[in-house]
């Protein structure tokens, strides 16, 4: 009987514990990091909680759990995020319990967050790794976001202020892709995550 049939040891642990993934909105992050931890079993995509509206394609759990900012407040008061923040008017949080079970595992955590819980969660582990995705440009990312919305959003001045805001935060990234031509650029980052690994 070939070795092929013996159940997998169990896997290594990851040289890195935590990579987040930071980009302005509809820069691509959720698709590279999604796809990338489909791909990884190394990778476990934690979901964050959002007090946002659900878009069109998206479902509970994918890519968030949505919940009412009187729900959020609950779960705030029990310590149940290890970050949390405001961005675009509503609140993200982080799941301590995710991160937990991930370790516990031997995995790495990989997130899409933004700017502001990057910086978190720099600070309060500071052997995490980061990855920032740029668009080509600022008018194409104006396009992306009203293609993928179906239509021209309300608050889409105020993300393209924030978009600019972000961007020029790129540099404190330990590395960055820009995601002209998605296969190439995933592509790229998907080198880089193996490398981290």
């Amino acid at each position: 009987m070939s070795s092929d049939a013996n159940p997998s040891p169990k896997i290594k642990p990851t040289k890195t514990k935590m990579i987040t993934v930071a980009a302005p909105s509809g820069a691509g992050k959720s698709s590279f990091v999604e796809r990338i931890s489909q791909e990884d079993a190394r990778l476990v995509d934690v979901i964050t909680y959002t007090t946002r509206e659900m878009r069109r394609g998206e479902t509970q759990g994918h890519p968030y759990y949505f919940i009412s900012i009187e729900e959020f407040q609950n779960l705030l008061e029990k310590n149940f995020f290890v970050e949390h923040a405001r961005v675009h008017g509503n609140f993200y949080g982080t799941p301590e319990d995710q991160l937990r079970k991930a370790w516990e595992e031997g995995k790495c955590v990989i997130m899409d967050v933004d700017v502001q819980g990057a910086e978190t969660f720099r600070r309060k582990y500071p052997d995490s790794k980061s990855i920032f995705i740029l668009p080509p440009s600022i008018d194409e990312l104006r396009r992306r976001i009203i293609k993928r919305d179906g239509k021209v959003p309300a608050d889409l001045e105020v993300r393209m202020t924030n978009a600019e805001k972000e961007i020029s935060r790129a540099s404190e990234f330990n590395f960055q892709v820009v995601n002209d031509v998605f296969e190439a650029s995933y592509s790229q980052f998907k080198k880089i995550v193996a490398e981290l690994l």
